[in-house]
């Protein structure tokens, strides 16, 4: 049976592009910004782009921040994408503007150190080799990114009941996070949406751990 996939609709992000590449991976997809369909979906994708600080305004106009909250108190997973990534860590600052985030990871995003910026195009990646998202992919394989800010000097701290997070890292100028799992909790810095077979296979490792 396909997995159902709320794609929360705050006003950021790539519904269409996302909802494509998941129906793509067999996904039953719901874009929505009502409450009790995101937070009682077997998964929920949270997308984001443009400016930290807006991504916030909109996602607390729907409680998305407490929605979140309520899924992974719950163990129900929730996938981040570019600034739905981002914004799942403590805080972000971006031309002078500091922002509070969802505080779900500990981590500041900060513009990244990097002769050329935005960082856009394709780029591989180092994923542990634990990890669940980037299983069976090679280690030669490029996702697409479009961002200025990361995430560069995170230290992990796991908190109860959230197990050990795994942190795949890329390098654009720095080293900066690219990918995050953290139990039910994971994100992408890269946009799986736009990245073709590998996006879709990593989309596809998402929903089989969904749906175990």
């Amino acid at each position: 049976m396909a997995v159902d996939v709320v794609i929360l609709d705050y006003g950021s992000g790539n519904l269409a592009s996302a909802e494509r590449a998941l129906l793509r991976v067999g996904a039953k997809v719901e874009v929505t910004s009502d409450a009790d369909r995101a937070r009682n979906a077997e998964a929920l994708l949270v997308p984001g782009v443009g400016a930290f600080a807006a991504c916030m305004e909109g996602l607390r106009a729907v409680r998305g921040d407490k929605i979140i909250d309520d899924r992974l108190a719950g163990g129900r997973p929730v996938l981040g994408i570019c600034v739905g990534m981002q914004i799942l860590f403590d805080r972000g600052i971006e031309h002078g503007i500091e922002a509070d985030g969802c505080g779900q990871w500990p981590g500041t995003v900060r513009n990244l150190e990097a002769p050329v910026l935005p960082h856009m195009g394709w780029n591989t990646v180092r994923a542990p080799q634990e990890s669940v998202l980037f299983a069976g992919i090679d280690a030669d394989t490029r996702f697409y990114f479009v961002h200025s800010y990361a995430v560069t000097d995170w230290e992990l701290r796991p908190e109860p009941p959230m197990p050990v997070p795994h942190v795949t890292w890329a390098n654009h100028g720095q080293d900066f996070v690219a990918a995050v799992e953290n139990g039910p909790l994971s994100a992408t810095q890269f946009h799986p949406e736009k990245s073709g077979d590998a996006g879709a296979a990593l989309l596809e490792n998402w929903l089989k751990g969904v749906a175990r």
